[in-house]
């Protein structure tokens, strides 16, 4: 750790691939430190949407706690000269944190019970910026939750429903990596509204928060049931849910791009506010210790978990996150995709459905091909979103399924063949004509040796005839008929079927030759 404290990244995310990368050096090397290792912690996390002034307001919890470390209870902490340093911060359109960054230097206060305890004061990555992707963001979000003892929801102004989605998206990526959790995964949750316009609705600070709060969580019968599993979803989340409503800082702090954290350049209604939340939040008797599963957890013990909680993000197990976009064109697309599956299944039907007669491989085939054009045609001339190269994905996954239907009727098609049904009990019946008849021949010429294997193999293809016979009638013990089936295919196409064909070739000539010899007799 460097002598100064300041902001110490120990998350830091890779815009090439999208992974993120935890510092474990530094991060041991913050809470390894013998004064705090064994010490119960509080870890402070503030997340939102970027440029909403995350930094700023934590910088006014950092000044707060390095006041009180002071014990100079002659000074107010928010009226001297000093300008407002500690997290990078600084006003415009793009981002300015990057990861999740702790501050290099823990503080000690003392809880109810006079222990100390380890406050950590962290900062994240907004949301929603151009640079990072939802699994990104849903990423510094889920784990900032995971790890804090206290997550603050910066939000801008009022608390709307896409506040709620986003939040209800990121705490349920998270209770995905905690899946074994007992009770509520995540502990305090503060919605922290800032620039609130509002006074005359709801009053600054908690009581009128927390009104607010009780209005936008509000369940009732008429509501829509997705907005209200919403509600449900977020209330079962937290251990404790409340919300502080913060006045505008000004137009000096707003509007003046030299601004650099000058305090008389605060409005004073904002300053007033901060008096209310920060001390609050760090008073001995409502200071939230870490605790996972019921158990407080030491700034060792928090090490353990940031490690493991980083590795479950980057395992395989975990889904990939949507934006409500890529999720509506994913259904679109799939929609499609099924009804144009719907249309070759019905063409197909019609064509070699079960109660159509056979029809040969070739005329099939063609059959198959037409009906998979026309369904290609309707998943394309269907209105989707997500634009072409999603469709494209989509399209082949239709073909796909088509191919993979299609296997399944020229099954059904090829049950229908007279001689492919009847082949094992033909091919059977054949087998013991021809060894009921070798074993004649050899009886009569005096070899009976030969002759009795012709008489057993005789006997065993009876024995299997009648096998494959009960497995038809009864359905039991399928695989036995498989296995005849399997044997009497490799006989006829491997033995029979090359001496069966040219006899009966041979046979039909004799007979057309007969004929005519006939035909000609009796002219």
């Amino acid at each position: 750790m460097t002598e100064s404290p300041g902001p110490v990244r120990i998350l830091s995310l890779k815009e090439e691939d999208h992974s993120h990368v935890l510092d474990e050096n530094a991060l041991a090397e913050l809470l390894l430190d013998p004064r705090y290792a064994d010490k119960k912690v509080s870890l402070i996390s503030v997340a939102g949407a970027f440029r909403k002034g995350k930094s700023f307001i934590l910088n006014f919890f950092l000044r707060y706690l390095t006041w009180r470390e002071k014990g100079d209870d002659s000074t107010d902490w928010l009226t001297s000269a000093d300008k407002l340093e500690g997290f990078s911060w600084r006003g415009g359109a793009d981002r300015d944190t990057n990861g999740m960054l702790i501050w290099s230097r823990p503080f000690l206060i003392k809880d109810r019970n006079n222990e100390d305890v380890v406050v950590l004061l962290m900062d994240t990555q907004g949301a929603f910026d151009t640079l990072s992707t939802v699994k990104d963001c849903a990423t510094i979000f889920a784990l900032s939750t995971m790890l804090s003892s206290v997550q603050i929801y910066n939000i801008s102004q009022n608390i709307q429903e896409d506040d709620l989605q986003h939040l209800q998206l990121f705490t349920e990526y998270g209770k995905l990596a905690l899946e074994e959790c007992k009770g509520k995964p995540f502990q305090q949750l503060l919605f922290l509204v800032r620039d609130w316009s509002y006074p005359y609705d709801a009053d600054y600070g908690f009581l009128g928060g927390d009104r607010i709060l009780s209005k936008r969580l509000e369940v009732h019968d008429k509501m829509h049931p997705e907005l209200r599993q919403l509600r449900e979803q977020i209330r079962t989340s937290f251990d404790e849910i409340r919300c502080f409503l913060m006045p505008h800082p000004g137009l000096k702090v707003a509007q003046n791009p030299v601004f650099r954290g000058e305090l008389e350049d605060i409005e004073d209604d904002f300053k007033s506010n901060l008096k209310t939340l920060i001390p609050r939040l760090l008073d001995p008797n409502n200071v939230t210790i870490k605790s996972i599963n019921g158990q407080h957890v030491t700034c060792r013990e928090l090490l353990e978990y940031f490690k493991i909680y980083i590795t479950i993000f980057h395992g395989e197990d975990m889904p990939e996150p949507k934006s409500m976009l890529q999720a509506t064109s994913e259904a679109n697309n799939l929609a499609a995709v099924s009804s144009a599956k719907a249309l070759y299944v019905r063409q197909m039907e019609e064509i070699c459905g079960g109660d159509t007669p056979f029809l040969n491989t070739e005329a099939l085939e063609k059959e198959n091909s037409r009906c998979s054009n026309d369904a290609i045609q309707q998943f394309k001339n269907t209105r989707k979103m997500g634009g072409v190269e999603m469709s494209l994905m989509y399209l082949e996954k239709l073909d796909e399924e088509m191919a993979e239907q299609y296997k399944y009727f020229a099954r059904q098609n090829n049950s229908k063949n007279l001689f492919k049904s009847m082949r094992t009990p033909a091919v059977l019946v054949l087998l013991m004509i021809v060894d009921y008849f070798f074993q004649e021949v050899f009886q009569f010429i005096g070899l009976d040796s030969i002759a009795g294997i012709f008489t057993s193999i005789c006997f065993l293809v009876t024995i299997a005839l009648i096998s494959w016979c009960y497995v038809r009638y009864s359905g039991n013990g399928r695989e036995i008929g498989t296995a005849i089936d399997g044997a009497v295919n490799w006989t006829w196409e491997n033995l029979l079927q090359q001496a069966v064909l040219p006899a009966s070739q041979v046979g039909f000539q004799i007979a057309a030759n007969a004929t005519a010899n006939a035909t000609k007799k009796r002219k």
